[in-house]
């Protein structure tokens, strides 16, 4: 499985970014699709998550502000972010798991919120 994260970028707090990650399965079928944020000095944290049928799950420190959708014909996961604040800046990475419970893991795209 090959995950390709794009949308990541410097945005001023309270504006909005979009991110985006395919996957390319390669026979695999995929179960759950997420996004996770390491922040500089923190650990890696899950951000929201969905499932095959459609569950979503959110992290403490989303809030509200983000939405996680998917696109199951394109292998394709969305994040949503608006209200962006100057703590949400990080690596956000995409992951993967298939229904065989194997985790892959996207490159990360980096997003800068500047207050």
């Amino acid at each position: 499985v090959q995950l390709q994260a794009s949308g990541g970028g410097l945005v001023q707090a309270g504006g909005s970014l979009r991110l985006s990650c395919s996957a390319s399965t390669s026979g695999f079928t995929i179960n759950a699709m997420g996004w996770y944020r390491q922040a500089p000095g923190k650990e890696r944290e899950l951000l929201a998550s969905i499932s095959s049928d459609g569950s979503t799950m959110y992290g403490d420190s989303v809030g509200g502000r983000f939405t996680i959708s998917r696109d199951i014909a394109k292998n394709t996961v969305h994040l949503q972010m608006n209200s962006l604040k100057p703590e949400d800046t990080g690596v956000y990475y995409c992951k993967v798991t298939t229904f065989t419970t194997t985790d892959y893991w996207g490159q990360g795209t980096l997003v800068t919120v500047s207050s």
